[in-house]
């Protein structure tokens, strides 16, 4: 059976997967490998990673949100081209 999770953990890692559109899974175990990169053990210590991914992904966001705009751009050949179903 699985240890019961810390809550402020678990919000730090909501937040991540809310932020980089994942499940809370696949965050929480994002935020436990690069703990564990680091030599991470304590759950404090694991917060804090978890609420400095968030803030790295929420700094590249807006760089994430030019570039994908840039790649939606029709290309000026392109630009009256319709797709039929």
């Amino acid at each position: 059976m699985a240890a019961p999770t810390n809550h402020a953990y678990a919000v730090a890692c909501g937040r991540l997967a809310t932020l980089l559109h994942i499940s809370l899974a696949s965050a929480r175990r994002r935020v436990d490998l690069k703990a564990s990169q680091e030599g991470l053990r304590a759950i404090d210590a694991k917060i804090e990673l978890a609420e400095r991914l968030t803030e790295e992904a929420r700094s590249g966001s807006t760089a994430q949100a030019l570039l994908l705009d840039s790649l939606l751009e029709a290309v000026q050949s392109e630009a009256n081209f319709l797709d039929e179903d």
